[in-house]
């Protein structure tokens, strides 16, 4: 465990007119799970910001 290395990802959901749609963060999360990515963390600095999912894998 302590010998194992990581690869970070970054992917930034863009509002739409009304805001950031569930469905489109979903499918983010959806397609980079299906790859192997697991989601640590989420942050939106406001409504009308783009959602920024952070991802990591192993190597």
């Amino acid at each position: 465990m302590a010998n194992e290395r990581w690869t970070y990802q970054v992917v930034e959901v863009r509002p739409r007119l009304f805001g950031v749609r569930p469905e489109d963060v979903q499918a983010e999360l959806n397609r980079l799970g299906a790859q192997g990515w697991e989601l640590v963390s989420v942050t939106q600095p406001g409504t009308m910001h783009p959602v920024r999912l952070y991802f990591k894998r192993t190597q």
